[in-house]
């Protein structure tokens, strides 16, 4: 099947774990689509907002106006000292929860760009909702702000807002999971994104002992994760999985088409 240029393989009959494997990587790779597109970037710039400023503030601006320090834990992986810095520099610009209601029109202004005409759409947004819907928000901070956010009536800009909210979901949970498996989000970056270490404001100073155990640690992490997040996809049905599954695949070709 081609999608947006993009030639993808429609996926079968899966168990629930089978659809986390399937689903959940593309949701964590396309959920953050919107974040730094000149599109976003201009709505930013309406707020006085730069780039960076609108990623944090947009992003954590469901949780209101707390302290920085507050945000960084609910964001994780990042410095606290500087994602901190950049929501406490960002608040002081502009209200957070109109930035995070601008964000997340982001998210749904980008929907409309590639989603329109998407076959299926509809199904998908049903399976998106009802994931989003059975996801159990305790604990879960970032995630639980951003749901209490009204969403999209139409189609396209749900189906973007909703696969945002869904990794949100997702992350937060892994927050969970990498306190109950031992490793601080510090480590966890490094071991994760070690090619993005300046860019979530650590030095090399900063870095921290990687060994074995550490990666069996983060293994572990990623294992909870799954089983905090499989309960909320376990309500959908066996041709609802396969909705989801092949809706992402769809929806990633057609953000790169």
């Amino acid at each position: 099947m081609s999608v947006g240029g993009a030639t993808f393989t429609t996926v079968a009959h899966m168990t629930n774990e089978e659809l986390l494997a399937t689903a959940c990587p593309i949701i964590n790779e396309i959920g953050s689509a919107f974040y730094f597109i000149p599109e976003t970037g201009a709505v930013g710039k309406e707020l006085n907002l730069r780039g960076m400023e609108f990623y944090v503030l947009g992003r954590g601006g469901p949780l209101g106006d707390c302290d920085g320090a507050a945000l960084a834990a609910a964001f994780g992986y990042f410095k606290p000292a500087m994602i901190g810095g950049i929501w406490e520099d960002a608040k002081a610009k502009c209200d957070p929860r109109k930035a995070g209601r601008a964000h997340l029109e982001c998210a749904a202004a980008l929907g409309r760009a590639k989603f329109t005409g998407l076959a299926n759409l509809d199904a998908i947004v049903a399976t998106l909702d009802a994931v989003n819907n059975a996801a159990d928000p305790d604990g879960l901070s970032l995630y639980a702000a951003m749901r209490t956010e009204t969403l999209a009536t139409d189609a396209p800009g749900r189906a973007m807002q909703l696969v945002a909210l869904v990794r949100e979901f997702r992350g937060a949970a892994h927050l969970i999971a990498l306190r109950a498996a031992g490793l601080d989000t510090k480590t966890a970056h490094h071991i994760k994104r070690p090619d993005m270490v300046p860019q979530f404001g650590y030095t090399p100073e900063d870095a921290p002992t990687i060994t074995d155990a550490t990666h069996a640690q983060m293994a572990a992490a990623e294992k909870l994760t799954d089983a905090l997040c499989a309960p909320a996809f376990a309500v959908l049905s066996d041709s609802q999985r396969t909705t989801l599954a092949n809706g992402v695949v769809a929806m990633k070709a057609a953000l790169q088409g």
